[in-house]
């Protein structure tokens, strides 16, 4: 048996920040309840932004205060700056992520900064995070490929990833934000990354759509990547990135993991009552490759008894 994998769920951040419905506090609560229940305990739960940026994550404060505690459960908020670290260590929060994109446009168009002073306040929050005693973790967002600048020199993800681990994140997410990279630019970036830093220092974080976010994922996996996002029912897509749809889903990931003999400690069947209740969050119909499936052999089987 190998050694267990990490699925940090973001569908309560990432998943719902872009989403038209303003989901309650109470409903993303439940849908909390029901990941836990399906074994998930990483979670990235909200963002510390600004409301009018983003209304999705105006409750990040309320939403913490009222997240069920145990010591088998990480949760962590996203910060943008060092007055939403402040917010967020105010809240509770004991693991953050700031979000560095690895182009001028991209910062520009996400954070509002140019790309010079976000590697500087994203430095200055790691460095407070590591003095304060939490978490930090930085996320090198378009690191394979940018919408406006096209693609992402390594040399340069490479750098900023060094940069991180010197002001104290202890992990580097890289992030395919479009959902343009391959399994051969993941495995030659993962390749150098790992070379310096080790491959307990990073995961992944890749959007599927192109439909290559399980085979980017396998890429790392083969390199000792231990650590991957994901959002249940393939919710999500960075709203300031054009063409980035869903994220990869958590229920497709968990099915490949085990399928490959991987262990996970989420259990499907639980993930698909999850993916009701995200459905119900936002007023549709969600799921990945492995839900659509499932369905089809419900569908099967009731054709089959009706007959």
């Amino acid at each position: 048996m190998t050694a267990p994998i990490i699925i940090n769920e973001v569908g309560l951040r990432d998943g719902l920040q872009n989403q038209p419905r303003l989901v309650p506090t109470a409903e993303k609560l439940a849908l909390l309840d029901a990941l836990r229940a399906a074994g998930l305990r990483h979670f990235e739960a909200t963002s510390f932004v600004s409301p009018k940026a983003v209304p999705q994550m105006a409750d990040a404060a309320a939403l913490y205060a009222a997240l069920p505690q145990d010591e088998t459960t990480e949760y962590a908020a996203l910060v943008p700056n060092r007055q939403g670290y402040e917010r967020a260590r105010a809240a509770g929060a004991r693991s953050v992520a700031v979000v560095l994109s690895c182009t001028e446009t991209m910062n520009q168009r996400n954070i509002n900064m140019t790309l010079a002073y976000a590697r500087r306040v994203s430095a200055e929050v790691m460095q407070q995070a590591r003095a304060d005693g939490l978490v930090g973790r930085a996320y090198l967002a378009v690191a394979f490929h940018c919408p406006f600048e096209g693609p992402v020199d390594p040399a340069v993800v490479r750098e900023l990833a060094a940069e991180m681990i010197g002001a104290g994140a202890r992990e580097i997410i890289i992030a395919d934000t479009i959902g343009a990279a391959d399994p051969l630019h993941v495995a030659r970036l993962f390749d150098l990354l790992i070379g310096e830093h080790g491959a307990a220092a990073l995961s992944g974080h890749f959007h599927d759509t192109k439909g290559l976010a399980l085979a980017n994922c396998f890429a790392a996996l083969e390199r000792g990547v231990s650590k991957f996002d994901a959002s249940i029912g393939g919710l999500g897509g960075c709203p300031f990135a054009p063409g980035a749809a869903g994220n990869l889903a958590t229920e497709d990931l968990v099915n490949m993991l085990e399928t490959a003999g991987y262990e996970t400690g989420v259990d499907l069947d639980g993930l698909a009552a999850a993916v009701a209740v995200a459905e119900r969050c936002v007023g549709r119909e969600l799921g990945g490759r492995w839900i659509a499936w499932r369905r089809s052999q419900a569908a099967r089987r009731q054709n089959r008894a009706a007959s």
